[in-house]
């Protein structure tokens, strides 16, 4: 057993309001450089939608991610060796600028300088490429939701797996039914960017897991944006690097959550280390697409079992960083409760990113039809408990995002947070549970004490419970040495400050 430590990140997209404050901290932070204009590392997408960039999760245009061969092998969907050799200096597989947008700002003298008119004066968009006046055609966030537009919706990769009949449907009120899907890096086990790099720019931090361009290596091949299957590698056409969401990593090592999950409005975010053995990956990586979301949960490891917490002292990782894998939220909800699921795991790159699937839009059409029928509210709670199949985000759908396409996952995490809702709701208004509600809770394979822990992590946890951040000591050993406020003798940051010279 080879134990490592990974830092991950959790999605709630139940609490998603799509305000898009992460993407722009994120923005101000990282991305305000030339050859970076069109980058969004962290990117909030309208779902059912088309993406950034667009169609990202067509890989047979793409070709992310890896390919499992009829003899159980892995290789990467991009290309072979000999393909990567033979389109080094051109990938046919790479996206666009038109796939992005063509980064764009506005000449914004125009409304100081233009001649006296009866119109109001504009600002002329100019390309922040050409530097020449364009017609802007595509933007960020261009088809937010749906943009009042049914046009993304229908070319969405993920609905080929809905039912016909159940997307003509969608189609005819997508303008009111859609959820957001926040994304960023997956920090991935398996990672295809760095399989398909040829200069090796591309590594993974073995102290937290973080995916990292060493741009000093890079040689612009380029490969890395074509082989990440959720297309979070960007070209800097300015520089000739490539670059990537660091996880914010410089803040985690000062003790500060990332910026996204840091400016987070709807408190989406949690932050917290997963141990896993990395003896496993190759394994859990190469087995077949129906045990996909099985390997990838099991190669997660309990904190509390003394054989891993033997291991981990063995392979070094920190006392400190053991008590924060104990203490993860993460963990609770992926590994504990099981509700939480990564984005896409059929692309075998087992990301380390994950998502809570969204249950709003049944509490929104089911229940008010039930309500009509003028049932008493426990009855409407158990009919509702019943009627997942006919919310207007498809099972289907949810499934091809979250559970390659497996719709039992789906359901039995949906019962679970519904359990939750109904069982919290009825507490509130009638003041105690019923049995049937006590009935619902059973059925949905929970209890009574998980429902209660789940209820506090996602509506009443405080900022220390939702980011539980691991002490990165070689860094905090450097910021107690020069901190400026330390005095002599006195303990900083954990850290006793070293005696001066001649005292």
């Amino acid at each position: 057993m080879d134990v490592r430590a990974h830092l991950s990140m959790l999605l709630h997209l139940d609490k998603c309001i799509g305000c898009h404050t992460c993407s722009v901290a994120c923005k101000n932070i990282w991305t305000d450089r030339r050859g970076a204009e069109y980058m969004w590392w962290n990117n909030v997408e309208t779902r059912p939608g088309t993406g950034y960039p667009t169609g990202w999760e067509n890989q047979q245009h793409y070709g992310g991610g890896w390919r499992r061969n009829d003899k159980g092998k892995l290789g990467l969907a991009l290309h072979s060796r000999p393909k990567a050799l033979a389109n080094l200096f051109f990938s046919p597989k790479m996206p666009e600028i038109d796939d992005y947008y063509e980064p764009f700002t506005f000449r914004y003298e125009d409304l100081i300088t233009a001649p006296e008119s009866d119109q109001q004066p504009t600002a002329i968009p100019i390309s922040q490429i050409t530097g020449l006046p364009m017609e802007i055609e595509g933007g960020p966030n261009w088809d937010d939701d749906l943009s009042g537009s049914d046009i993304y919706a229908r070319n969405d990769p993920s609905l080929d797996a809905v039912p016909k009949a159940i997307r003509h449907q969608l189609e005819e009120i997508e303008r009111v039914v859609f959820s957001y899907l926040p994304r960023i890096c997956n920090h991935c086990l398996n990672p295809s960017c760095i399989g398909s790099c040829p200069s090796g720019a591309i590594y993974k931090r073995s102290e937290d897991g973080v995916v990292l361009v060493n741009e000093s290596k890079c040689r612009a091949w380029r490969m890395c944006v074509s082989a990440c299957p959720y297309k979070k590698v960007y070209y800097n056409w300015s520089t000739g690097k490539s670059e990537k969401c660091i996880h914010c990593f410089p803040r985690l090592e000062t003790g500060q959550a990332p910026a996204c999950a840091h400016s987070c409005v709807g408190r989406i975010r949690y932050i917290g280390v997963l141990l896993y053995d990395a003896e496993r990956i190759p394994e859990t990586a190469a087995v077949p697409e129906d045990r996909l979301l099985e390997t990838q949960s099991d190669i997660i490891l309990d904190p509390s079992d003394p054989e891993v917490i033997e291991a981990a002292r063995v392979a070094g990782i920190d006392d400190g960083w053991m008590d924060a894998a104990r203490r993860s939220p993460v963990y609770q909800f992926v590994k504990e409760w099981k509700i939480a699921l990564p984005l896409h795991s059929e692309y075998r790159t087992i990301p380390m990113m994950y998502y809570v699937p969204p249950l709003s839009p049944i509490m929104t059409t089911v229940e008010q039809s039930l309500i009509r029928l003028d049932l008493p509210d426990e009855e409407v709670d158990f009919e509702l408990f019943h009627e997942l199949d006919k919310a207007r985000l498809p099972i289907a759908y949810l499934a091809k995002l979250f559970a390659a396409g497996d719709e039992k996952v789906i359901r039995r995490i949906l019962r679970k947070m519904l359990a939750v809702r109904l069982y919290k709701r009825r507490q509130s208004i009638s003041g105690e549970v019923d049995e049937t509600t006590l009935r619902l809770v059973e059925e949905a394979g929970t209890s009574v004490t998980e429902i209660e822990a789940t209820y506090r992590l996602t509506t009443l946890a405080k900022l220390a419970e939702r980011f539980v951040l691991p002490p990165y000591n070689r860094e905090v050993s450097i910021e107690s040495l020069q901190d400026p406020l330390a005095h002599k003798g006195e303990v900083g940051v954990g850290y006793m400050r070293p005696p001066r010279r001649g005292s």
